[in-house]
């Protein structure tokens, strides 16, 4: 066998979207690139701003010696304290750089902290629907995932989290601005998980982390701003990278950060350091560490991300689609006008609509569209939406 049975088990689960972007690959050879409607990946459309292309060009003209070494498995020590300071000013917390470790993407993150945290056979709560990945983040350091439902408007409910935990549960993970629902969770949830968790500590003995991927905090749109996880919940940690913020996904840099009230910090910056390094990250991306430690504060302009969110979510609720207007991240998550959400994703490329269906991210009945797209093409689509709509017999 070329392959081992467990990898040919998860490529067969988790190959919906590759799927469909090869079918898309297919349909842009036919009809050209802008009357195919990709809503597949979630990879951003914008460009980094402006300052990330002014220090760019800065280190490329004026290098720093040495400045392509090895440092620190944990990262520069000016980087993480750029990140501490921007966390401190946020949260009114003591973070110092121990409590940030740099690392190759919020997914090299994610791994990070489960390997630091899991032995097998160890729990961790997911949030249903959740990013499709999470699965097998766990699976890879021999934990076991347990899903929690959300309330109907994709809020944590309270009560199927508190069903999930067992003695074995590790953390709960959440996804906040939600992929794949835009969905930002309230403080007030927030702290209602913090001292769900407190009291579960008291009778399993030992600490229920909440860590928390946060790598649209952002992009979040109407005025609001993201609750801190950190100022709700003591156990917390947060993974995330600027992919999104910075409009940098190809260049895999991100942070773990972790709240400076956690017992044992030292213990667990040791753990984390030594994961990062064991994994085969060893260390973030020089000169992508080297750049963002000025952009803290930094943010590609959301208004693009807006825009293109209310075009197609008036659209899709005039012609009778149902949906939670998303709160932030760059995607839709609607439910399907037909029981089987597969089988609408099939009639849905008979209009050269390229859509994901919610069965993939633990929500049948449901379908994810991201808009991170030009908008162009999201104004091409409308007609075949319409037609879509018009087979279905949907009504406003």
């Amino acid at each position: 066998m070329t392959i081992s049975k467990k990898i040919r088990t998860s490529l067969s689960s988790a190959s919906f979207i590759r799927k469909m972007f090869e079918e898309g690959e297919k349909l842009r050879k036919i009809h050209g690139t802008e009357n195919v409607y990709d809503f597949t990946l979630g990879n951003p459309d914008v460009e980094p701003p402006a300052a990330f292309k002014t220090g760019l060009k800065k280190l490329a003209l004026e290098p720093v010696r040495g400045m392509h070494r090895y440092m620190s498995n944990a990262g520069y020590s000016e980087t993480r304290r750029a990140v501490a300071v921007a966390l401190a000013d946020r949260t009114d917390l003591s973070f110092s750089e121990n409590n940030i470790i740099m690392t190759c993407g919020a997914g090299g993150a994610l791994n990070v902290v489960l390997k630091t945290l899991l032995d097998p056979g160890d729990e961790i709560v997911l949030i249903s629907p959740f990013f499709v990945e999470y699965k097998f983040y766990i699976d890879n350091h021999g934990g076991v995932f347990k899903i929690a439902s959300s309330t109907e408007d994709f809020q944590l409910d309270l009560k199927s989290i508190s069903a999930a935990i067992t003695p074995r549960t590790r953390a709960v993970l959440i996804n906040s601005p939600n992929n794949p629902t835009g969905v930002v969770y309230s403080a007030d949830s927030l702290a209602a998980l913090g001292a769900l968790l407190e009291s579960k500590e008291k009778l399993t003995g030992q600490p229920i982390y909440v860590i928390s991927d946060e790598p649209y905090a952002k992009i979040v749109y109407d005025g609001i701003s993201l609750p801190s996880v950190f100022k709700q919940i003591k156990n917390s940690i947060v993974v995330t990278s600027h992919s999104k913020d910075l409009a940098l996904p190809g260049e895999r840099i991100g942070y773990i950060a972790f709240s400076p009230r956690i017992e044992e910090g030292a213990l667990l910056e040791e753990g984390l350091i030594f994961c990062n390094r064991t994994l085969g990250f060893v260390n973030a991306p020089a000169l992508m560490q080297r750049l963002v430690t000025s952009l803290q504060r930094e943010s590609v302009d959301i208004r693009e991300y807006q825009e293109k969110r209310d075009i197609l979510y008036k659209t899709l609720t005039d012609l009778g689609f149902e949906m939670i207007k998303p709160q932030g991240a760059f995607y839709l998550f609607p439910k399907s006008p037909i029981p089987d959400d597969v089988e609408f994703i099939r009639r849905a490329q008979k209009y050269r609509i390229l859509l994901v269906p919610g069965s993939g991210f633990g929500a049948p009945g449901y379908f994810r569209m991201a808009y991170c797209i030009d908008r162009q093409i999201i104004l091409n689509s409308i007609p075949a939406f319409k037609s879509l709509a018009s087979e279905l017999e949907l009504t406003p």
